[in-house]
Parts: structure tokens; sequence; C-alpha cells
């Protein structure tokens, strides 16, 4: 009588994949913003700010755990990423709050940042991650995804927040305008950052169950920090080189005064050298990520072509 093997855990899928849940609430949650947009601005109801920063800043971290929801396999369950997105989230950005507190304006700030958000990450990371089977670049980067989303939800969150107070009272204009920027900059963010890393620490453990240290980890967690800093100072390298490259601009400023003309120029070219910088940052995260799953999928597939006997042996 041949025994019933038990299903393998770390091949099983789980039976709410590939439903496309993600898209679909994406749609459901933007058409909710809106209709509680129109409604805040007739009613005039400030009760219903809180509700538009939750939902403006949730809806799409939450659709990128969903996302990660439909797609992972092994012993990682859908509780386990919803923890991961919001008591990562909330730990992330508590730990990097206490760890940014004695920093002060300087040239390196944003480096600084860079590695203390990313690492904070990469121990949440780990934290979950731990019993995780079996630990693949793809299994690491959708769990990476998780945690950088809810990192960026409660982030996000907090600009909504002092985007809409003023003192003036509320500025719905702001709040809107805040949440919809960095709702549209999310996927490509913290997002983005913290699944590179997941793939590359997931990735060199080769699908066993411990991780196992790779000097490559060191690498992209100074890479990531890097695109960290570059994302943040975006702004303030876009103004710098737009003075620079406006004529008369520089001359202005040194003698303390910039003419409303000058100052109309500075700022279009600085608004369109912050985007082509966001978007260079960004193409350079995805490609990244891009050539990290090629490489360990390639890896995986070399591992499993390989002869499970050794040459000379005889089977039957």
């Amino acid at each position: 009588m041949t025994a019933v093997e038990a299903p393998n855990v770390e091949n099983r899928d789980h039976p709410h994949h590939h439903h496309g849940w993600w898209w679909k609430t994406l749609l459901a949650g933007l058409g909710l913003w809106i209709v509680t947009i129109v409604v805040t601005a007739f009613t005039g109801n400030s009760n219903l700010v809180p509700t538009l920063i939750l939902l403006g800043s949730f809806l799409v971290p939450f659709c990128v755990v969903l996302f990660a929801i439909e797609r992972v396999t092994g012993s990682i369950s859908t509780l386990q990423l919803i923890l991961a997105f919001f008591v990562g989230g909330i730990f992330g950005v508590l730990g990097a709050s206490l760890l940014e507190a004695d920093l002060h304006e300087s040239f390196w700030v944003y480096g600084l940042v860079g590695l203390i958000e990313e690492f904070v990450k990469v121990v949440l990371l780990l934290i979950f991650g731990w019993r995780t089977v079996p630990k693949t670049a793809k299994q690491g980067a959708l769990l990476g995804a998780t945690i950088g989303a809810g990192f960026a939800a409660f982030e996000s969150a907090g600009y909504a927040f002092n985007a809409a107070i003023t003192s003036r009272g509320i500025d719905l204009v702001s709040l809107l305008q805040t949440e919809l920027v960095r709702a549209i900059l999310a996927p490509v963010g913290h997002v983005m950052w913290t699944a590179i890393l997941g793939a590359v620490i997931f990735g060199a453990a080769g699908g066993g169950r411990r991780f196992r240290w790779s000097w490559w980890i060191l690498l992209t967690y100074a890479c990531v920090s890097l695109l960290h800093a570059a994302w943040d100072s975006s702004a303030d390298i876009a103004s710098f080189v737009a003075v620079l490259f406006t004529g008369g601009a520089l001359e202005q400023l040194q003698n303390g005064t910039l003419q409303q003309s000058t100052a109309n120029q500075v700022e279009a070219l600085a608004t369109l050298l912050y985007v082509i910088g966001l978007a260079f940052v960004s193409a350079v995260g995805i490609v990244t990520l891009w050539l990290v799953l090629r490489h360990y999928r390639r890896v995986e597939r070399a591992a499993v072509a390989q002869p499970a006997v050794l040459p000379g042996t005889i089977t039957r």
C-alpha cells in the first residue's frame, strides 16, 4: 500500500491567487476617495478630514499588499502579510523617527535618513521573514514590498496631516495634492527599495530555511540607501541646478532680490528637473529589481536542473 504524501507547504499555492483583487480594490477605493472629497467640499464637515487622510494614504499601499497576497507561495500567510503591513509600518516610522530625532540639516542629512530608514526596514524584514520557507528572491521581494508599503502608508498619512493643518484652518487642496502625489509615487518609493532588499536577502538563502550572509546584501543596502537619498534630495538638487542654469538668477540672489519673472523661470525649470530626477531614480529602481529577480530565477532554475544523483551511480 502506497503511503499518501503530505502536501509540501513550501510549494503549495494559496487558494486566492490571481483574482485581481488589488486592482479592483484600487478602482473601488478611488471612487470612494472621490466621493469623500465631494461630500467634504460640499458640506465643509471637518470630521471627514481623517477619512480623507486615511483613505488617500492607505489605498495604494494596501493594494500593494493585496498584490503580494495573490502571488505568495510557501509558508507566508495572508495574516502574516497584513501584520507585516500594519505592524511593520508602525514600527518602521516609529523607529526611523527615534533614530532621526537628533539629525540636523546638513549636506549629509539625506544620506543618513536613507541609511536609517532602510536599516529599520531590513530589521523588520528579517523578523517577519525568519520562519518563511522557502526563502526565495520572489518571496523576499513580496514581503519587502509589503513592509515598504506599510512604511509608506503611515508616512504619507503624516505628510497629509501636516499639509492639511495651516494657520488659516484646514487646507483641503494642499491635503489632496499631497495625497495624490504620494499615492502615485508610492510603488516606486519605499515599496520598490524594500522589495529590492528583500529579493537579495532572501535570494542569498538559496531557497533554504535559514538566512545566509552575502556581501551582495551589504552592497544592495548601500545602493538602496543611495537611491533613497537621491529621491529625498531631488527637490533641493533640482532647485539648485535651476538657479545655476537660469540666466541672471544667481546674480539676483547674491544681491538679495529675485525678480518675479526670474523666479517663475526658476520654478518652472526646477519642477521639470524634479520630475526628471524622480523618473530617473524610479527607472533605476525598477531595472534593478528586475535584474535581481531575473538573476535569482536563473540560479533557482539551475539548481533544479542539476542531476539528483552522482555520475556513474546506477539507478533503477
